[in-house]
């Protein structure tokens, strides 16, 4: 029984990398602009079918290098067309950018690419790989392309952390997050922390969106995955780029064992026809940190004076 239960709980520990790397892109635009970037699922879809279409035509190194240009020029247009304009405006009505952004995106890229399921080949090794076969009878199952896909992210991601925590353009976003004016009064270039920001937010969303679509195909479903990103930024915090990364993992693991351990003893319990715990147990752990614990594993406890 260890066995599979470990071989599943690598699993999810994969899965979460990526949705790390998701909710990454949210947590950069949170530290920016305070505002929930309701639009990173779409710029996901989007990098992913700028990829898939290109490396129809071109080697990957070159569409790769195309889709790079091309999610900086959407940020490029983002920050010139719509946030330039609203600088020290109200949450909500950036937050409704970000909505109109989204569907924008989504729209755009379907009158540019097209709107069928397109295919990644990134050219991942494809054999299974199986590990300490000496310990549990016939091994732990790996996938191989998972392992890898999940490295490139968890390198990604630490790079990111690191850089964004100790560098002066990290205490910047710390203090345009805070205060737009107050940042703007110390010498902070609202505009090209902003520009930035889209732009990392850009590139994570292309890395993000070549390995979801490798590994569920280009769809326009593939910007609600990002949907998955909520939970992880509720456990681990809307400030924290550490807390992404732990969240990440957690709701990873948490709903492949939810899925191979719960399951069974609802079955039995309430009689159900079991499955599809895993769509839903992220949610409900979401739910049960707002109760007890709403800023997250590591976001900042918010107190404001009257």
């Amino acid at each position: 029984m260890l066995g599979p239960v470990l071989e599943t709980l690598i699993g999810g520990l994969m899965t979460g990398v990526l949705y790390s790397l998701v909710a990454l892109g949210f947590v950069l635009i949170f530290k920016a602009s305070g505002v929930f970037n309701f639009a990173q699922g779409a710029m996901v879809l989007f990098a992913a079918l700028s990829f898939a279409r290109l490396s129809e035509a071109m080697p990957l190194v070159l569409a790769f290098a195309l889709s790079v240009l091309i999610m900086i020029a959407l940020a490029y247009a983002i920050e010139f067309l719509v946030l330039r304009r609203l600088v020290n405006q109200e949450g909500i009505i950036l937050f409704m950018a970000t909505l109109g952004i989204a569907y924008f995106l989504e729209g755009f890229g379907q009158s540019i690419w097209g709107s069928d399921i397109y295919k990644i080949g990134l050219g991942l090794p494809t054999n299974p790989i199986f590990i300490l076969e000496s310990v549990f009878p016939g091994g732990l199952l790996i996938d191989p392309a998972e392992l890898i896909a999940a490295i490139i992210c968890a390198v990604m991601v630490l790079v990111l952390a690191v850089f964004f925590q100790v560098t002066r353009i990290g205490r910047a976003l710390r203090a345009v997050a805070d205060d737009h004016q107050a940042a703007q009064s110390v010498g902070i270039p609202l505009n090209h922390i902003w520009l930035m920001v889209w732009a990392v937010s850009g590139l994570v969303a292309l890395v993000a969106g070549m390995m979801w679509g490798a590994k569920l195909g280009v769809q326009f479903s593939l910007s609600l995955i990002a949907l998955k990103a909520l939970p992880v930024l509720i456990l681990g915090g809307f400030t924290s780029i550490p807390g992404a990364i732990v969240g990440g993992l957690i709701i990873g693991a948490g709903e492949k064992l939810a899925e191979v351990l719960l399951a069974p003893v609802l079955i039995r319990t309430f009689d159900l026809a079991g499955g599809g715990i895993e769509n839903w147990f992220a949610y409900v752990l979401a739910l049960v940190f707002l109760l007890v614990r709403p800023q997250g594993l590591f976001g900042e406890r918010i107190i404001e004076r009257v």
